[in-house]
């Protein structure tokens, strides 16, 4: 064997003893600090070197003078790298210690922000992932706060709305046990109309109820605009004759959509009411429908006056009623936050905006493949 590969082999054999052993005490001491680890590692590698070479200097029978010139040389190596694994095990341990500060508050409803100074590329990155991550819990906490101010609201406008028919309905059968009613008749068909107004009430709140759940099951089928806003307006225009509102439709383009067809007539049907319900009499609520740059275009348009600018982002919220007051008939204030549930469900978007005299309420949907 030559001396090179048995001064190689000979250098292995002792270097692998003090990697063997090093690797043990870094098992044993996983959990400490990573001060600790690094200590560890720069004294494993000054070891191993150490062994290595006092193997060497035995097997080449170096002088004791020469033996002890290598052994100062390979102790200072060893200083000096102990040193420097403790300085950087220290400043890693400083700039993780203010990364957890910066993250405790997650937990108080604040924002991270990565703290000042220079960082590793690692501890930068998680810096990154952080502050990405603290704006999406911002925004959902908001989401979570405008979800609960509006349950609120719901709740506080839907216990109103059902105490005054319920209290209508209650002396109404009174009166009608106790034989005092001058007119049965007509306390049987305010009854009825009470009655059909809470099923409709309940009906809004279950839809609703459906679609924050996303269970919504849509059907949809190759139905033309044109059809839609036809059936639409046919059964509107009852309520808009007994309001006094004129309905218009000559803008209606025989566009094809593919879409749930019952869903998609409650969302026509729901703009039509509210539209007929805000317009004074003598008032007219226009319909169109057309091809757009984005997709086809159902437009509402009515005469209410229109809507405040600070009220137009809350129009589709549950329970939102702007600033008629919450009487009969203007509903529990569901009939919008359901049109945008129906239409987000189909991939379109529902806006508003004020325009002359009133305000147009849009829907926008994909059109349908040619």
């Amino acid at each position: 064997m030559s001396d090179t590969l048995l001064i190689a082999l000979v250098a292995f054999l002792g270097a692998a003893a003090a990697g063997v052993l090093g690797a043990g005490v870094v098992l044993l001491i996983r959990r400490r600090s990573v001060v600790t680890h690094l200590a560890v590692v720069a004294a494993v590698a000054v070891t191993a070197m150490f062994a290595g070479t006092l193997a060497v200097a035995q097997a080449m029978f170096l002088s004791a003078h020469d033996l002890k010139v290598v052994t100062t040389v390979v102790a200072m190596a060893a200083g000096v790298s102990l040193a420097t694994a403790l300085l950087l095990g220290r400043w890693v341990v400083g700039r993780s210690h203010a990364f957890a500060l910066a993250a405790r508050s997650f937990g108080d409803g604040g924002g991270f922000t990565s703290p000042d100074g220079p960082a590793t590329a690692e501890l930068a990155a998680l810096g990154r992932a952080l502050e990405a991550t603290s704006a999406r819990l911002a925004e959902s906490r908001d989401r979570e706060r405008a979800l609960e101010t509006s349950r609120r609201e719901l709740v506080a406008w839907i216990s109103h709305d059902l105490r005054t028919p319920l209290a209508g309905l209650r002396a109404m059968s009174e009166a009608l046990e106790d034989g005092v009613a001058a007119d049965p008749g007509r306390y049987l068909r305010q009854i009825r109309t009470e009655v059909e107004r809470l099923n409709g009430m309940v009906g809004d709140l279950f839809e609703l109820s459906r679609i924050h759940a996303g269970a919504l099951a849509l059907s949809p089928s190759r139905i033309s605009v044109y059809d839609l806003v036809g059936d639409a307006l046919a059964g509107a225009d009852p309520l808009a004759r007994e309001h006094g509102v004129r309905l218009v439709g000559d803008r209606v383009e025989p566009v094809p959509v593919e879409v749930d067809g019952k869903e998609m007539s409650r969302v026509l049907g729901n703009l039509l009411v509210n539209a007929i319900r805000r317009t004074p009499a003598d008032g007219t609520v226009a319909v169109a429908a057309e091809r757009g740059p984005d997709g086809v275009v159902l437009s509402v348009t009515d005469s209410c006056g229109g809507i405040p600018e600070e009220d137009l982002p809350r129009v589709f919220d549950t329970g939102w009623r702007g600033t008629h007051a919450r009487t009969p008939p203007a509903g529990a204030g569901l009939g919008l936050a359901i049109v945008r549930g129906i239409v987000e469900a189909h991939q379109g978007r529902a806006t508003v905006r004020n325009v002359t005299g009133g305000c147009r309420f849009e829907v926008t949907l994909p059109a349908a493949e040619v």
